[in-house]
């Protein structure tokens, strides 16, 4: 359950929780669901409900036997913020982080509402870093509840970006993501949409990261926008990737 990751911002996946279910666009082609269900069949044990939301308290040590600082991805195959995900247990996953300080935490969620519900109960350590996917103009509005959770670094994952994103209020937020959708029945993504969030990210002083064109083909396809890698961090952020 904790791994070396091929995505391009993390250096590593730590997934307590695995499991899920769609709440909006971008979950569409959601590929945790088409690994999970793929690990089922060939008889993972922890895969073993498939997609259900499944808590694994024996992985919660994990971020301690890793000695060596990494920027960790907290569930790439859950949402630690479902609703069957136990609050008492996203509590102890945040103790794990409060403890691990040498470790950087990116959590990322679709349900910002039950975050910021719970907030005053978690411990907001500076080495947790929190975020909200926005993929299309419906789901601007996790960003106004995002400014409102204590994170030291506030996170936006445009990805699978669907549709333009005009307009963004980026204050507060420290780091915006880019990417379009890749895997089976991807959805295309213009340039013209990843360079307008590119323009309002620099008018409004925030590191921008271009993770990927996608497509059935991804690799092939790149992350090359206008002949350039955007790899940009928080400032602040302690980074190897």
């Amino acid at each position: 359950m904790a791994l070396n990751s091929s995505i391009e911002w993390t250096e590593a996946s730590w997934n307590p929780v695995t499991g899920c279910t769609k709440i909006s666009a971008g979950c569409q082609n959601c590929y945790a669901e088409r690994l999970a269900n793929r690990l089922k069949i060939i008889g993972i044990p922890r895969y073993k409900n498939g997609f259900k939301v499944t808590v694994h308290e024996d992985v919660l040590d994990y971020p301690f036997k890793w000695k060596k600082p990494r920027m960790i991805f907290v569930n790439s195959m859950s949402d630690l913020f479902h609703e069957k995900v136990p609050e008492e247990f996203i509590i102890r996953v945040f103790n794990v982080m409060n403890l691990a300080t040498h470790h950087t935490f990116q959590v990322l969620t679709k349900r910002p509402e039950r975050a910021l519900k719970i907030a005053d109960r978690l411990k907001w350590t500076e080495n947790i870093w929190f975020g909200v996917t926005v993929e299309n103009f419906k789901a601007k509005d996790r960003i106004k509840i995002l400014q409102e959770i204590p994170a030291k670094i506030r996170f936006l994952s445009c990805e699978p970006l669907l549709e333009p994103l005009y307009e963004l209020n980026l204050s507060g937020i420290h780091w915006v993501i880019v990417g379009g959708e890749s895997g089976p029945g991807a959805r295309p993504i213009e340039a013209d949409w990843v360079r307008d969030i590119l323009k309002q990210c620099q008018k409004q002083n925030v590191p921008f990261f271009f993770k990927q064109w996608g497509g059935t083909r991804k690799r092939k396809n790149g992350r090359l926008l206008d002949g350039k890698i955007w790899s940009q961090y928080p400032e602040f952020a302690m980074v190897s990737v």
